[in-house]
């Protein structure tokens, strides 16, 4: 039986990719999408989801906004040097119309769909947790109904966002920190740690192009954060961020974890929003399962083969 999901996605250009690469799964069955804030403003990332989904010629999906800003403290943080001002490199207007928005809440969505559900749900979230951290403060009943979540988020290593934080935490660190210290949900946190080690170069890129015209669409968006990896890094190449998230929650065991506490930084300085593991042996604290390994090279693979038969 294919695993449900709902997927919580900011949409972006590599949410995208992600929600494509679900979308291309049969191992799962994608019950909702839900939109907050992140890479651009939740007006847009509302739209690109449906944009998405039109593409794919999935109206049966339910797709409903949610937060448009993190739960305590604004963050103005915005990411359009990668995503473009529209979310999807500049490239939105070449999408179909939108499918038509669900009228609830993100929020009351989720809840919905696992009070519906007669098998455990996992969630992806591959933008800011706002939605995870809601869900559980305000859903407590439905945490039985939730088999892990799986969240591309954090770094134990270096940010890509001010200080030392990745963007997703970063974009609303005390959700992180609801989501990340909890015991009552598995969580499995896909960090920078190994989403950086797994990069798309222009050979990869040049076969998804080859793969039909829906496939083009999809790297056509991929080619404004292509120049910015550029500029930013020196390799012509583009990190798959969220795809690993997805392909984690697709086929469970893809990614090597190490389970770890960790602490998010919520004071508002210049260590905002990052993400330290305790790796004392008597160290205290739900144990996040961290993706720290992975074989990059049929991961990789594995993704493209998943978007090619997108056509």
């Amino acid at each position: 039986m294919p695993i449900p999901l709902i997927i919580d996605t900011d949409t972006g250009v590599d949410d995208a990719v992600a929600l494509v690469l679900a979308l291309q799964s049969p191992e799962v069955d994608v019950r909702a999408v839900t939109v907050p804030f992140g890479n651009v403003g939740v007006e847009k990332t509302f739209a690109n989801a449906r944009r998405v989904l039109a593409l794919a010629g999935r109206t049966d999906i339910p797709v409903a906004a949610g937060a448009a800003r993190p739960l305590v403290h604004l963050q103005e943080e915005r990411a359009p040097q990668w995503h473009g001002a529209d979310g999807l490199g500049g490239r939105a207007a070449e999408f179909p119309e939108p499918i038509a928005a669900d009228p609830r809440f993100a929020v009351a969505l989720m809840a919905d769909v696992l009070r519906e559900a007669t098998e455990p749900v996992t969630i992806v979230s591959i933008g800011p947790l706002t939605h995870s951290a809601l869900l559980l403060g305000a859903h407590p009943d439905l945490v039985t109904k939730i088999d892990r979540i799986v969240a591309m988020a954090g770094s134990l290593g270096a940010g890509n966002t001010r200080g030392v934080a990745e963007f997703n935490v970063y974009a609303d660190p005390e959700a992180a920190h609801r989501v990340l210290n909890q015991f009552e949900v598995p969580v499995t946190m896909v960090p920078l740690d190994i989403t950086m080690r797994c990069l798309a170069d222009g050979a990869w890129i040049s076969k998804l192009i080859a793969g039909g015209p829906r496939c083009a669409a999809l790297a056509g968006v991929i080619a404004l954060y292509r120049e910015a990896f550029l500029e930013r890094y020196g390799i012509d190449a583009v990190a798959l961020h969220d795809a690993l998230a997805v392909l984690e929650a697709i086929l469970p065991g893809t990614l090597r974890t190490t389970a770890l506490p960790i602490q998010v930084a919520c004071d508002l300085g210049p260590a905002r929003g990052a993400t330290v593991a305790d790796r004392r042996p008597e160290a205290q604290g739900p144990p996040v399962h961290v993706a720290l390994d992975a074989d990059t090279e049929a991961v990789l693979a594995e993704v493209l083969r998943r978007l090619v038969s997108f056509g």
